[in-house]
């Protein structure tokens, strides 16, 4: 039952010509420049092949570009060079042992004639995080543990990726051969290392592309002794204080070693157990026991904005992963993007290192300001001590490159401008909403209770906002399209929010319009719309200058007629 990743086709793509078609590694790379994106099962499985696979192997293969002028060489080229293609093909016909899924001595990604302490195995549904099993209950699954599930190998491969990547936490089944097994488990186990961060990709036109834009430049290259889990070896030599081998059931706590090791990090030892049916092979049932820790986010994580605190508490680092929140647009959390700078006086967000690097490049010259960049959100957001999944987070948005060339960039400041000013306009239906309740005699509802006419803003102005975010790409750095851009941005707002607020003020009771006078101050409809429209007009200068040359033109025509 050989499966060989290298060579066997398993990772879903869609092509330039609209083709749907399964790729081996080998082809998957090689043909990078005529694969438009990847086109898995679940979105989260995206950084995972992208981080545990493609990347690492690319960047073994080649080596890390060393300067801009030779990431620029790589991006221009449009493709692998002949030569870049042979060290390629060089590479995974050297390692090509090492990628075979179901090798008795050496299984890719996994831990050969892993066994629990139990002796028992486990349904191959723990892979999957949308799939009841054990603690972990989806309220929607059609399936249960004790559903019979079978995976193809290609499907395998996918959720093995997935699974060191993204894993639940707390207690995990102990394995034998770990001397850290305590009554047949694991406890205090962490999610998988992209479970703890809000993932950040950098997309471009082809997978070619998105391979370059995700390769950072540094001046030393990789460091000496950083290498991708296939190429693991410490048991031919001495390994170094408290490094253990991955393909042994016994696990450590420790630093990565550098970028490759980051990425291709083994968070769970794991054995998927494969049996032959009428169909072929498939997995049915896996043993998933505790991998290596993470001893902390490292700083040369490429793929995560940061939260920098001048005075964090007591064992914290000033700088650690910022994290996606459910319920909120890519969008909203574009300040977080776009903070170029690392806060030094105080405490507040600092971007991702591609997304700096992007701008870096741009500055230089080496990338074009009108280049169509897009950048995917990835996140997983855990319940219960981290042992369920309750939410994936995903988003993809267009995101200008001039946006992040500069702190004073015209199109950066109108990006930013555009979130505050949807931010503003939602906080003032709340406010209004408030407003009206307190003149029917009622309550404001606390921040957990009720829906908010601030939520349905914003979801109305989600195409607009991607809408003005794809036209600012275009942009570049003409400051007069952008400032036209503003204007209709502007307007378009305007009609959404006053169009929400008047639906409020027909919802109101009557009693709303007599209203009710308290000793915090008056209340009624009259008021609230008021102060609506102060907000409305301080918010949206652009709009507001628009209806105030109407009203003039209106009174007029009125005078003269």
């Amino acid at each position: 039952m050989p499966f060989n990743l290298v060579t066997d086709p398993w990772i879903p793509t869609l092509d330039d010509q609209g083709q749907l078609t399964d790729h081996s590694l080998s082809t998957v790379l090689l043909d990078s420049d005529r694969v438009l994106s990847l086109a898995l099962p679940t979105p989260t499985m995206t950084p995972a092949v992208l981080r545990q696979l493609l990347l690492p192997v690319v960047l073994h293969a080649l080596g890390i570009p060393q300067s801009p002028e030779e990431w620029q060489q790589r991006f221009e080229q449009g493709e692998f060079s002949q030569e870049e293609r042979g060290k390629l093909s060089t590479y995974l016909l050297k390692h090509q042992a090492a990628f075979d899924l179901f090798s008795p001595d050496r299984p890719f990604a996994q831990v050969a004639a892993l066994e629990a302490t139990s002796g028992e195995t486990k349904s191959v549904s723990l892979l999957l995080p949308a799939v009841a099993t054990g603690n972990n209950v989806p309220l929607f699954s059609t399936l249960s543990e004790a559903d019979s599930l079978e995976l193809t190998p290609a499907q395998a491969a996918l959720w093995l990726l997935h699974t060191h990547c993204w894993d639940t936490a707390a207690i995990k089944t102990g394995a034998v051969g770990d001397p850290q097994v305590k009554a047949g488990k694991t406890t205090g186990n962490p999610t998988g290392p992209l479970g703890q961060l809000g993932v950040i990709v950098p997309v471009g036109n082809t997978l070619y592309e998105t391979l370059v834009l995700n390769q950072p430049y540094w001046a030393d290259g990789l460091p000496p002794g950083d290498r991708p889990q296939w190429d693991a070896s410490p048991s031919e030599s001495p390994p170094k204080s408290g490094e253990l081998d991955p393909r042994t059931s016994q696990w450590s706590v420790r630093p990565a070693r550098g970028l490759l090791d980051l990425m291709t990090w083994q968070s769970r030892r794991i054995r998927l157990i494969p049996t032959e049916t009428l169909q072929g092979t498939r997995v049915t049932r896996v043993v998933v026991a505790a991998g290596d820790r993470l001893e902390a986010t490292p700083e040369y994580e490429p793929h995560t904005a940061w939260t920098r605190t001048v005075k964090p508490k007591a064992g914290q680092r000033h700088q650690r992963p910022r994290r996606h929140f459910s319920g909120r647009t890519a969008w909203q959390g574009l300040g977080a993007l776009l903070a170029l700078v690392l806060p030094t006086e105080g405490d507040g967000p600092y971007t991702s290192l591609l997304l700096r690097q992007i701008g870096e490049l741009d500055a230089m010259g080496y990338l074009a300001s009108d280049y169509p960049l897009r950048v995917e959100t990835y996140g997983m957001e855990y319940g219960n001590q981290s042992a369920v999944v309750e939410n994936a987070i995903t988003d993809d948005l267009p995101l200008p490159v001039a946006a992040l060339a500069a702190e004073n960039s015209d199109v950066r400041n109108a990006l930013l401008e555009a979130v505050g000013q949807a931010d503003r306009l939602g906080r003032a239906l709340d406010r209004m909403l408030m407003d009206l309740r307190r003149a029917a005699g009622g309550e404001p509802l606390t921040r957990d209770k009720g829906s908010r006419p601030s939520q349905v803003l914003l979801h109305r102005l989600d195409p607009d906002v991607r809408r003005l975010l794809g036209q600012l790409r275009a942009a570049g750095d003409d400051f007069e399209r952008v400032d036209v851009e503003m204007a209709h941005w502007e307007d378009v707002a305007w009609k959404a929010a006053d169009a929400a607020a008047g639906q409020q003020l027909t919802l109101a009771p009557p009693s709303t319009f007599g209203g009710r006078v308290t000793k915090e101050g008056t209340y009624r409809a009259a008021v609230a719309r008021r102060g609506f429209l102060r907000t409305l007009y301080a918010t949206l200068p652009r709009a507001a200058e628009a209806h105030r040359a109407a009203a003039e033109r209106r009174s007029n025509e009125v005078t003269s007629a």
